[in-house]
């Protein structure tokens, strides 16, 4: 019986020893309650930067597809105008097709044609386009293109007697170089050469 009495206060012990442990455990640090809090704050933080970062995508996308479409609508008004500005020189060349042939109507149909070369160089004009000479100037392989060349002694070595294609310049830059021929220096001729060997 007394080992009854021992085990029974052995066990009350145990159980008073667990219930002083259970009220002596600390409560949870404040510590890990803050952690929780930045934890919660920093995962807010991270979904609104996300969300930030998609717009952001969003409207980059948008963004490239406006300049698209508004690169497309420049180029098809600038191509308007410049058919606008061609098609009075196309009305002319009906006009002088539909004149009478014959030969009373030649001299006409010249001067037509001539009135449409004319015109439509205005038209290029207006459009920033014209032509510019390159005979008597110094050969330039930026605005020339040399398609021959002629031993002249009266003319300066390299420099442009003729044209064989007029060039044209948009805006002051070349839109199409001159092709031309170039005069060289003729070189002086051996005493072999001039007796014939």
């Amino acid at each position: 019986m007394s080992d009854d009495r021992f085990a029974a206060q052995d066990a009350g012990d145990a159980q008073e020893d667990l219930n002083n442990s259970l009220d002596a455990s600390p409560a949870p640090p404040e510590d890990s309650l803050d952690l929780r809090d930045e934890t919660t704050t920093r995962s807010r933080e991270a979904a609104e930067a996300r969300d930030r970062h998609l717009r952001t995508l969003a409207d980059f996308d948008n963004y490239r597809k406006r300049v698209a479409r508004d690169r497309e609508d420049w180029r098809r008004h600038a191509q308007e105008q410049l058919l606008r500005e061609i098609l009075p020189v196309l009305d002319n060349f009906d006009r002088a097709l539909a004149a009478e042939p014959g030969p009373a109507g030649e001299a006409g149909f010249r001067a037509g044609v001539e009135l449409i070369h004319r015109d439509f160089l205005k038209a290029l004009e207006r459009v920033g386009v014209r032509p510019f000479s390159a005979v008597g100037e110094r050969f330039d392989p930026q605005r020339h293109e040399a398609v021959a060349r002629v031993e002249r002694r009266d003319v300066a070595d390299q420099t442009i007697v003729a044209e064989t294609m007029r060039g044209y310049l948009f805006q002051e830059r070349v839109l199409r170089p001159a092709q031309v021929v170039v005069a060289v220096d003729a070189a002086p001729r051996s005493d072999s050469e001039e007796a014939g060997f």
